[in-house]
């Protein structure tokens, strides 16, 4: 199967993604390491579970981005929408219990839900070839860097970054594949 693909849309699963997942109203939410950890514990959970293959992450104070494909269903959900709505429930339950005052920021006016921690609509851009994976693959990994973030002063020593994978074959998370495997 190729795994490369040339529509924008939906994500269909088999098919390998460029993947950003912005938080409502770009608040920074994901300054919180124990924020983060949920999203590295969903992650793990789909990937032990086959529904997803991670092969590249970075997760930003308000936003992350991922290159990644899904491999089917987590029962009547697609794997992004079970992926966005559990780690909704785990930033809510956090927050309700570690840092209540914060959850007003994340008050919805939507009848379908208390709160609202992603924006809709995140962006997946199928990837075309190997070329434009790699482009996305060192975007990923600099963005840490940017002027405007200034975590870290090397890729591969921001935590919460594939980055240390593909440079010194380290995966702390347990969740990566390489891109190349």
């Amino acid at each position: 199967m190729n795994l490369f693909h040339r529509r924008q849309g939906q994500m269909t699963n088999d098919v390998i993604y460029f993947f950003t997942a912005t938080i409502n109203n770009f608040y920074p939410l994901l300054n919180n390491d124990q924020i983060k950890t949920l999203i590295i514990d969903s992650l793990s959970h789909l990937v032990k579970n086959n529904l997803a293959v991670v092969y590249a992450f970075v997760i930003m104070p308000n936003h992350i981005h991922l290159i990644w494909k899904t491999l089917g269903n987590n029962g009547n959900e697609t794997t992004v929408g079970s992926f966005m709505k559990f780690t909704a429930h785990q930033f809510q339950k956090y927050l309700r219990t570690f840092e209540p005052n914060k959850l007003d920021l994340y008050k919805s006016n939507v009848s379908d839900r208390s709160y609202h921690f992603w924006k809709r609509d995140p962006l997946a851009i199928p990837l075309s070839s190997i070329n434009i994976l790699e482009q996305k693959l060192s975007y990923i990994h600099r963005n840490p860097l940017q002027e405007k973030w200034k975590l870290t002063d090397l890729e591969e020593d921001y935590r919460w970054s594939s980055a240390k994978f593909y440079e010194k074959g380290i995966d702390e998370f347990g969740i990566l594949t390489h891109h190349r495997d």
